[in-house]
């Protein structure tokens, strides 16, 4: 709610991970033209931002709730309709590698995506992946799901900050 957003880049390979390679990018309220960044490299990474094997780095609201320790702060994460993607750095609008993604790369959804079967799962709920997704996924269909079983997501209630800076991962 309010300001209260955030996201989590986890690391679950056997290395540590300079983050000033990646960055990521996104589109406002759908985007502007499908299959282009409306924001590429909105949020980037300061040179030498390393991510330890198994950690994970928080970006949030500056404004946001203090129990929520960011790492690093970025004033326009989602609403609910905003396509955000991890990406290679130096993405452009439309020149990019998308490494993980939340939400499509199409036009408006309207308050939000459907996730494991739950309407608008990305307005007011607090999305974490299944910990045993190893992996990025670039195919949103793929990746949200019908419903809880084929669904990479586990959908709780907004404001559910459980486990928020760690991930298990069983891979």
């Amino acid at each position: 709610s309010g300001n209260n957003k955030f996201i989590e880049i986890y690391n679950g390979t056997d290395s540590d991970v300079d983050l000033s390679g990646y960055s990521l990018s996104s589109c406002s309220n759908g985007c502007d033209v499908t299959g282009e960044f409306d924001y590429p490299d909105n949020v980037t990474f300061p040179a030498g931002t390393i991510l330890a094997s198994g950690d994970v780095y928080v970006v949030a609201h500056g404004s946001a709730d203090p129990a929520i320790a960011a790492d690093q702060t970025f004033t326009y994460l989602s609403n609910g309709d905003d396509f955000f993607a991890l990406t290679l750095a130096g993405a452009t609008a439309s020149s990019y590698t998308i490494i993980d993604a939340l939400g499509d790369m199409g036009p408006d959804p309207g308050s939000g995506w459907d996730v494991a079967g739950i309407a608008q799962a990305t307005k007011d709920h607090t999305l974490t992946r299944k910990s045993y997704i190893c992996q990025g996924n670039i195919d949103w269909e793929l990746s949200r799901g019908t419903n809880d079983e084929n669904s990479e997501w586990i959908v709780t209630e907004q404001n559910d900050f459980t486990g928020l800076g760690s991930h298990i991962a069983e891979c």
